[in-house]
């Protein structure tokens, strides 16, 4: 049985958002074929939760933060959470355009919403491309961070 939270979500990004069907099914057959697929009701309700809690946040008005400022000082429950590799992957991020301020802390509440122990880089870039995805006017920086997703040689220290 699968018990990982990325995991349902994963399953769904693929299964029923990646390719936009013209009609989406409805939660309850969503459900039923997670649990058809090896999910627990645990797992798929923090799932739904963590999808909800990303929807709100798409429709909240763009927040001015300082852009002068060059650095991003993690809390402890990131750095205790977030490896220097996947920090520096978000840093990357942020230097290189495809996430803004506003996105690059969308991206790390949804990270700390996960509630797992340790998440690794490809929780983190699964994490992004989902976030991206959800908002209007990213979807250069999807297709970007997409072909980025298949790419293992990246070096992204900042």
């Amino acid at each position: 049985m699968k018990e990982n939270v990325l995991d349902v979500l994963m399953y769904l990004f693929e299964n029923y958002f990646y390719d936009e069907p013209e009609e989406q099914p409805d939660r309850a057959s969503m459900e039923e074929n997670l649990h058809e697929a090896g999910f627990s009701n645990g797992e798929i309700d923090k799932a739904f939760d963590w999808l909800d809690g990303l929807a709100e946040q798409r429709y909240q008005p763009d927040f001015k933060m300082y852009t002068d400022q060059p650095i991003r000082i993690f809390v402890d429950a990131e750095i205790t959470r977030l490896d220097t590799t996947c920090r520096d992957f978000l840093m990357f991020l942020f230097n290189s355009g495809i996430l803004d301020a506003q996105r690059r802390e969308l991206v790390l509440d949804r990270l700390m919403a996960l509630e797992s122990d340790e998440i690794n880089l490809e929780d983190v870039k699964w994490v992004v491309l989902m976030v991206l995805f959800n908002q209007p006017g990213q979807e250069a920086n999807y297709a970007w961070m997409e072909d980025l997703m298949f790419d293992t040689e990246q070096d992204y220290r900042h």
